[in-house]
Parts: C-alpha cells; sequence; structure tokens
C-alpha cells in the first residue's frame, strides 16, 4: 500500500516550507515516527518523522526545494514491495509537481547560488501593532488569497493585493509574488513571478513609518573576491535568515552598547553546593542562566522601556516578560522564548531553559516557541568569551550579553580578594531607551544578582 508524505503545516500563518536535507533515500526502509526528513520554514527548522513503516519508495521534491503545505514531497511502499525498482530510477527521472512558486535556481554562470530568502523568526509584527486590514474583494467577487506575511508585506509597501498575480495554489498571492511586484515598482505582472536575486523580507516599521528592508548584497564586486584558491559554500536557509534578521536590525535600530561587572560569587557557591540535590530533587541541572534570566525580569519590571519595541512613531510596552535565551547550534543560532516569565518561579524558568535549548538542537520546536520575544539574552560567556556587544534580536529594543564567569583580583573593602566576576552588556535601541535608563537597568540587575534572596527549589 503506497502512502503519500506531505509538506505539513507547523503553524498557523506557515503556508510552505523548503526540504533542507532527506534523512534516507529511496529504497531504504524507515519505521514509522523515524526521522524521514528536515524542513526549514519562515519560523523554525524542524525534522518531520515517517508517517508509517516501509520502503521510501519515491522522493518527489528534491532538497533545496519549497513546496506549498499539503504537497505530496515523496512516496512510502507500506508493504515494502518496489524497493529494488525505486533504488535503480535515476535521480533526474524522478518526477516533480507542479511548483506554483519555485524557488529561483542560482544562475549557470554565478559562482555564488542566491536561493530566495526568508524571513527570520522575530520578523513578526509588534505586539499592539493595527490588525491587518481584511483582504480586499478581486474582480471577480472572491476574497485574494494570501498569507499573514503576504498582507503584511503589502501592508507595509502600500500594494492592492488585487493587483498582484498570484501563482500559488487557486490563485494564491506568494512571497515570491508580491517581492516581485515590489521590485518591478508596482507594475502588475502576468504568469509566473519571478523573485529578486537579493529577496528583501519585510521588516517592522521604523521611525516614521517608513519600511526598512534587509538586502543580503555584497560589499566589493564579485569578481574581486574570487582570487587563489577557494571553496564557495551556499549559505544554508537558516544561516539566509540570520543574515537577513542582523542586517535589518543594524539598519532600523541605532545601537548603543552599555557594560556593567557583576560580582557572582554568591551565587557561584550557591550552584556549587546546590547542583547536585538540585537535579535530585526536580530532574533538570542547574545552571547560571536561570539566576540571570531571573535578574533580567526584576530589571524590565523596574524599567519596562527596556520590554518594548518600536511600531513607526509609537512605543509598545509589552506587559509580559517573555524572554529570549538564544541557543547556538551547530548548524546556526535560534532564540526559543520563555513566554510569561515573570509569572515561573526560578525552578520553572531553570525548566523552560533547558527543554528549549534540547528541543532547539534535536529540531522538536514548535513555530509559536520562536515567536513574540519581548527581551533577549546572548551568552557569548559559555565559549570563554570576556562579553560581547550582540545585535539586537527584532522587534526587541534591548539584548542582554553574558561573558564568561572567571575568578579574578577585586578591591574590597581596601583589600585584594578573589572573586567570581562576570561582565554583562546591554546593547539597546536608542530611539527608545536613554544611557540613564540603560544603565538604572543594568544597576537594578546587578544588584539582584549580587544580592541574591530568591530560593531555587
Amino acid at each position: 500500500m503506497a502512502v503519500d508524505v506531505i509538506m505539513p503545516q507547523m503553524g498557523e500563518s506557515i503556508f510552505e516550507g523548503t526540504i533542507t536535507k532527506w534523512l534516507k533515500k529511496p529504497g531504504d526502509k524507515i519505521e514509522r515516527d523515524e526521522p524521514l526528513f528536515e524542513i526549514s520554514t519562515d519560523k523554525v527548522d524542524a525534522e518531520i518523522p515517517s508517517p508509517a513503516a516501509g520502503v521510501l519508495k519515491e522522493i518527489k521534491v528534491n532538497e533545496g526545494q519549497t513546496v506549498p503545505i499539503q504537497t505530496v514531497v515523496a512516496v512510502i511502499d507500506a508493504d515494502g514491495a518496489g524497493a529494488a525498482t525505486a533504488a535503480a530510477k535515476p535521480e533526474a527521472a524522478k518526477p516533480e509537481p507542479a511548483k506554483p512558486a519555485p524557488a529561483p535556481a542560482p544562475k549557470a554562470a554565478a559562482p555564488v547560488p542566491a536561493p530566495a530568502q526568508k524571513p527570520g523568526p522575530s520578523l513578526v509584527p509588534a505586539a499592539g501593532a493595527p490588525a491587518p486590514p481584511s483582504r480586499p474583494p478581486s474582480s471577480t467577487g472572491e476574497k485574494v488569497r494570501s498569507s499573514p506575511l503576504v498582507r503584511r508585506i503589502a501592508r507595509e509597501h502600500q500594494v492592492d493585493l488585487t493587483q498582484v498575480s498570484g501563482t500559488g495554489a487557486g490563485g494564491r498571492v506568494s512571497k515570491h509574488d508580491i517581492l516581485a511586484f515590489v521590485e518591478s515598482g508596482g507594475v502588475p505582472r502576468s504568469g509566473a513571478a519571478t523573485a529578486p536575486a537579493l529577496a528583501r523580507p519585510s521588516a517592522p516599521p521604523s521611525a516614521g513609518g517608513a519600511a526598512a528592508a534587509a538586502t543580503l548584497e555584497t560589499a566589493v564586486p564579485r569578481e574581486k573576491m574570487y582570487f587563489g584558491h577557494y571553496e564557495v559554500q551556499p549559505m544554508s536557509v537558516m544561516r539566509q535568515r540570520i543574515a537577513e534578521h542582523m542586517v535589518l536590525s543594524k539598519r532600523v535600530s541605532p545601537h548603543v552598547y552599555s557594560v556593567d561587572e557583576v560580582d557572582m560569587t554568591a551565587i557561584a557557591t550557591l550552584r556549587a553546593k546546590s547542583k547536585e540535590k538540585f537535579e535530585q530533587a526536580s530532574g533538570t541541572k542547574l545552571s547560571f542562566m536561570p539566576f540571570f534570566v531571573r535578574a533580567a525580569i526584576e530589571g524590565l519590571r523596574a524599567f519596562p522601556t527596556v520590554n518594548a519595541s518600536v511600531d513607526g512613531t509609537n512605543i509598545v510596552l509589552h506587559k509580559e516578560c517573555n524572554i529570549g535565551i538564544a541557543v547556538a547550534l551547530d548548524w546556526g543560532l535560534i532564540v526559543p522564548v520563555i513566554k510569561g516569565a515573570e509569572e515561573k518561579n526560578f525552578l520553572g524558568i531553570a525548566r523552560s531553559i533547558n527543554d528549549l535549548a534540547e528541543r532547539a538542537r534535536a529540531k522538536k520546536l514548535k513555530p509559536e516557541e520562536v515567536a513574540e520575544s519581548t527581551f533577549s539574552i546572548t551568552n557569548p560567556g559559555v565559549f570563554g568569551g570576556l562579553f560581547g556587544l550582540p545585535v539586537i534580536n527584532q522587534p526587541n529594543v534591548a539584548i542582554l550579553g553574558l561573558g564568561t564567569i572567571e575568578k579574578r583580583p577585586v578591591v574590597i573593602d581596601d583589600a585584594i580578594a578573589i572573586r567570581s566576576m562576570v561582565y554583562l552588556t546591554l546593547s539597546y535601541d536608542h530611539r527608545v531607551v536613554d544611557g540613564a535608563v540603560a544603565h538604572q537597568f543594568m544597576g537594578k540587575v546587578k544588584h539582584t544578582l549580587e544580592n541574591w534572596s530568591e530560593s531555587i527549589f
């Protein structure tokens, strides 16, 4: 019995996915729920399990291709028959489904492929922003079919979606369609729309209401960067999104940095004394990160301007403390979010941090778990970095960087003592946060850490 493998929908606002890697090849046996392929969406990278046990009979969508949800990407022979013939088929002979909006292939003459970009997980409208208007009816009396992402791009560029030719399933206007329409200066195109080589993702509104666009562009002509012996490695989909997001953030937010030093001796002593008991009692490891998250929450409560977003000329002050924790992966970086962190006790925060980090590395995160952060924390210190100057994670207005905790000689009461010290850095958006507020926030974080009084159990 043949079982179709479809492109799953990873979230309510996600309508397409890119297959980044097949973990099996035609003819391979596979068990039910065994990882079959990896996908990348606008939100997360994830491993997709097999819907049935049997033999992978046919792969219909190759690596690197982007297809709409519910598209059949492979076929499994649940009876195990036909494995030999499937394995013998040449790769070029595999049929591919008709793709309404295929990802642009790199030009043969170009040394570096430039696949279509996808917006990063944090490029979401600021909370509290006006709701997207209802879709206008088309000339046939039907509503224009499009995703929330497409409608947001249209709204920011003041594009009437009825003027855009949709090449998606059932006439749906895809991201490639709207980007091509914007690139053309608003000239309607018929037929398949071709996405620009350097795709521009939509961005949160910047000051003055103008939309900022991040472009992955080269700083020098291509012919000047290819010389001698070299190897070309195309960016992964995740690497492209990270690049877009970082360029966008630096263009939109005027970054300012503040650095402070914190005595972590009391917390280091508490952790060393309690980590085994903590793990036995709670079933989760005790790291330094929960201490920093709790201290950051106290700072955000005292100075809510740091827990904000910018919507044009409006400042959106968030009531919840949704803390994004940067997790380094072998293939990139992702920022899962602890929602409502201010309502959790120390143990709850510790469990949330460890759970999100483990599932991020296992590609098990859900799209909603990497969205709606109001403040972010990154930890270059875990790799030995003394301190770093991180880029703000949009649409946040600040991000806290943690340096390595190390013993250093310090002066206390006119005497030299050996203490466990750490440098903390705050990168903040000067459109919203002034230096006085930033240093007061850091002072609150410092005081909380150096005078720790909360129970960790």
